[in-house]
C-alpha cells in the first residue's frame, strides 16, 4: 500500500515519538485501514483496533494478519461509547485516534475524552491526531463529515476541560500538504462530491473506506518517490515548522490528571 505524502510524514513523526514510550497494550479508536495499528505493532505494541465500518475493520485485520495470527492484534466493529468486554475489561497503556474526534460534535467530543479516561491505565498515554487550521476548511472536510478543524489552543483547551494534561503538541505536514491542498481538494471533490447528500454519521462511517485515485488509492509505482527516505527532507522541514499556524495536522500527547 502506497501512502500519501502527508500520511507518510505523520507516520514518521509518530514512530519518532513512540521511541520515547515503552511498548504496552494499545487501543486504536477509528482504526480505518489499520496503518496506525501497523506502526504500533511494528514497534512492539500489542492491542486492538475498533471502527464503526465493517469493511475498514476487515482491511485493518488483513494488513495486520501476521500480528492477528500471533495473537498480538485484533480489529473489531465496536461503538467506542457502548459497553463491550474488549473495552471494559482492559486498561490500556495507550489510546490513539487519528482523524477521529473532528467527526464528533462538541458534546460527543467531551464524552470521548471522558471515555478515554475510563479506559486508560494509571500513567497511560492518549495520542490525538486531528486536522488543523480552520482557514483551510475545504470540500474534504464536508465530505468526510467534520465538525471542525483545530488550533493548538483549541485542542489544548478541550483536553484541559476534561482533565487531561497536555505533554506535547506539534503541527505536522507543513508545508508539503499545503502545497498539495488544491490538488487534493480537486481529486476529492471530483470523486466523492455525491457524499455531501449523506448524513453526518454516514459520512463519518464511510470516511475510513475511501477510494480516491492519487489521494487514497495510489499506484504501486509511486512507491519509488513516496517513501520515508524520499520524504526525509520534508520531514525535517515539518519539524522546524511544528508551531506554524497553517499546519494542516495536529499531533498531541496527553495524560489523565
Amino acid at each position: 500500500m502506497v501512502k500519501p505524502p502527508g500520511t507518510i510524514l505523520q507516520g514518521m513523526y509518530l514512530q519518532e515519538r513512540l521511541k520515547r514510550q515503552p511498548p504496552g497494550r494499545f487501543l486504536e479508536v477509528g482504526c480505518g485501514s489499520g496503518w496506525v495499528s501497523a506502526l504500533l505493532l511494528k514497534h512492539g505494541w500489542t492491542g486492538s483496533g475498533i471502527d464503526l465500518h465493517a469493511p475498514s475493520v476487515a482491511r485493518a485485520q488483513e494488513i495486520n494478519q501476521t500480528s492477528v495470527d500471533a495473537g498480538r492484534y485484533q480489529a473489531r466493529q465496536i461503538d467506542f461509547f457502548e459497553s463491550d468486554p474488549l473495552l471494559d475489561q482492559n486498561q490500556f497503556d495507550l489510546i490513539i485516534s487519528c482523524m477521529v474526534i473532528e467527526h464528533l460534535d462538541d458534546a460527543v467530543e467531551r464524552a470521548y475524552f471522558r471515555r478515554c479516561r475510563q479506559l486508560v491505565g494509571d500513567g497511560g498515554l492518549l495520542i490525538t491526531i486531528v486536522p488543523a487550521s480552520q482557514a483551510h476548511w475545504g470540500i474534504e472536510d464536508v465530505i468526510a463529515g467534520h465538525f471542525r478543524r483545530y488550533t493548538q489552543e483549541s485542542l489544548a483547551r478541550s483536553l484541559d476541560e476534561e482533565s487531561w494534561n497536555l505533554d506535547h503538541i506539534a503541527g505536522l505536514t507543513y508545508p508539503l500538504s499545503n502545497l498539495l491542498l488544491g490538488l487534493s481538494n480537486y481529486l476529492v471533490g471530483n470523486a466523492e462530491r455525491d457524499k455531501v447528500n449523506l448524513s453526518m454519521q454516514e459520512r463519518t462511517i464511510k470516511s475510513g473506506d475511501r477510494s480516491v485515485f492519487l489521494k487514497t488509492r495510489i499506484p504501486g509505482v509511486f512507491k519509488l518517490i513516496l517513501n520515508e527516505w524520499t520524504m526525509s527532507p520534508w520531514y525535517l522541514i515539518q519539524k522546524w515548522s511544528r508551531c506554524h499556524p497553517s499546519c494542516l495536522i495536529l499531533y498531541a500527547e496527553s495524560r489523565p490528571r
